[in-house]
């Protein structure tokens, strides 16, 4: 009952890291470590985990998905197709292997994560520039180029949030909010094809991440407003710090 409230209130955490920044499974994923699971289940159930998260964001961000062109809407395909690759891949990784590749990935995550305002600051500054074009970008090649993204989210969903809104920065959008919507669109794609393509495999721990999902449904809408009261400058420096510790067991237990 205690870990259940334990995973609960670590739900609500990150559903309120992602409604503000993003990279919240980068604690939900040693949450669940400690609640007994492997690094491949943990991995796996993290998809559940974040899936209502999606939904409650697209929720909040209609009005703006509305508004982005339809042009745009077609990155979803590459990211329905990215997702299946980097699920089936996932499926077929032998826990061994990935207990051996989790450390590499968690640490991508991390470094994502704390610069994640240099990339923000980037996006702003193109942004800035490019507001007053409108040339129509290349819809296959951007969707080629999203690929190997969308495969990294459908393998280890931590940190494609960060490269999809860096990326959609070099599109003609210009919206931030219209970005965050279509980014969200994406990673709700990614994770439902991949709890479709992950479901039969038993590495799915469904209490324990309808537990976590729970309280991220409510952090998607409760949590970014308690979190806004709290220093965003601390909060990343201990998500960072969080992730190195997991970085550093992960590293040791293949030792």
């Amino acid at each position: 009952m205690l870990q259940d409230f334990f995973l609960f209130l670590v739900g609500i955490v990150v559903g309120g890291m992602n409604a503000i920044a993003g990279g919240g499974i980068i604690l939900g994923f040693p949450a669940l470590l400690a609640a007994g699971l492997s690094p491949l289940a943990a991995n796996m159930t993290s998809n559940i985990v974040i899936l209502p998260g999606q939904i409650s964001s697209i929720f909040g961000y209609r009005k703006y998905l509305a508004k982005v062109p339809n042009r745009y809407l077609f990155l979803v395909i590459p990211c329905f197709i990215g997702g299946i690759i980097g699920a089936l891949i996932l499926r077929y990784t032998t826990p061994h292997s990935f207990e051996q590749l989790v450390p590499g990935l968690v640490l991508l995550a991390v470094v994502l994560f704390a610069f994640q305002p240099l990339l923000h600051f980037q996006l702003h500054s193109h942004i800035k520039k490019t507001k007053a074009r409108k040339q129509a970008q290349p819809m296959f090649a951007l969707g080629l180029a999203i690929l190997p993204m969308a495969i990294y989210g459908g393998y280890f969903g931590a940190g494609f949030g960060f490269m999809m809104l860096a990326f959609l920065g070099f599109t003609s959008m210009h919206d931030t909010h219209q970005m965050s919507a279509l980014k969200n669109l994406a990673g709700l794609v990614i994770a439902a094809v991949s709890i479709v393509c992950l479901f039969s495999t038993g590495q799915i721990n469904w209490h324990l991440g309808g537990i976590m999902a729970a309280g991220n449904f409510i952090g998607g809408y409760v949590g970014a407003r308690l979190a806004q009261r709290l220093s965003t400058h601390w909060t990343r420096i201990s998500v960072i710090i969080i992730g190195l510790v997991t970085i550093t067991y992960l590293a040791f237990r293949l030792k």
